[in-house]
């Protein structure tokens, strides 16, 4: 097999050809003008041929250089192609995302990871349900809240819809809960520090009761729903969140009523640099996951 040229000396017949000017080229090369003209000549050298025609206002391309040309072009443009396209296979992508949807998605983003290993997601977790990616050097974001602002590109991924849920045998104890107005009679489990979720659900049920400020209050979904399935109390959750409990039988929902808060979870990232493939692939799978919940 005859020695191939060395790849910085096509290089730079390549940039020359390009401008046809060894002056130009050396700048565009970071390299000087004897340098490109030295490259150059030992290429033609090795290959037997002349590649430019030298004329006094600058280069033209001789027969042998117009073939070569497009082949060059064809195999840096291969080589460029395999740099972004392998390095972005390589490229983790960084998500960001809150606790409260940890129940929700943690388990969506290790069936990804077995569905496709060569995208692998770091994910990052907050108590914030925001994300502000001028100072947060992530790819994409799940958020929780109001629609988000414009600057940012979105996928609706579900509205938070709450319910009360608890275990089954509190469900059928001896205080069954028939009723809302059963509620009385159990101890409330309140997932935030406040009680709005509560207050939410009751003011849609038409129902008052005494007991709500005496309940216990966690500062995550997952310790409330925890203590909700070892009998401990009726909790107020996330349906779309607590999917998987329900399914196991781990929780129950005692009543049909889901209320609508007009908050939901969203996947965002920022429009002002375009989403690699993978990234809208991600995006799009969990928009999928979320629909088939």
């Amino acid at each position: 097999m005859k020695r191939l040229p060395p790849l910085p000396a096509l290089h730079t017949f390549l940039i020359t050809a390009q401008c046809c000017n060894f002056t130009r080229a050396a700048e565009q090369l970071h390299i000087t003008q004897g340098a490109v003209s030295r490259q150059i000549a030992g290429l033609e050298a090795q290959l037997g041929y002349e590649l430019f025609i030298r004329q006094a206002r600058g280069l033209s391309l001789t027969a042998e250089g117009r073939e070569w040309l497009p082949r060059v072009q064809q195999v840096f443009g291969l080589i460029g192609e395999a740099v972004e396209q392998i390095g972005e296979k390589r490229q983790t992508l960084q998500l960001k995302a809150p606790t409260c949807v940890m129940r929700w998605l943690l388990p969506r983003l290790l069936q990804w990871q077995k569905e496709r290993p060569e995208v692998p997601v770091q994910l990052t977790t907050t108590v914030k349900h925001g994300i502000d990616f001028r100072r947060e050097q992530f790819d994409a974001a799940v958020i929780y809240g109001a629609a988000p602002e414009a600057m940012l590109s979105s996928q609706h991924l579900f509205d938070e819809q709450l319910t009360p849920v608890c275990s089954r045998p509190l469900l059928e104890g001896p205080n069954p809960l028939r009723s809302p107005t059963d509620l009385q009679q159990h101890l409330l489990l309140h997932p935030t520090l406040d009680e709005r979720d509560w207050n939410a659900w009751l003011s849609s049920a038409n129902v008052r009761l005494s007991n709500v400020s005496q309940g216990q209050h966690f500062e995550t979904l997952d310790l409330a729903m925890s203590m909700a399935a070892q009998g401990t109390g009726v909790a107020i959750g996330d349906w779309s969140l607590i999917g998987e409990d329900l399914n196991a039988g781990r929780l129950v929902m005692p009543f049909d009523l889901k209320v609508k808060t007009g908050l939901a979870y969203y996947v965002v990232f920022p429009q002002k640099n375009p989403p690699s493939a993978r990234l809208l692939e991600l995006t799009a799978w969990l928009v999928e996951q979320a629909r088939m919940r």
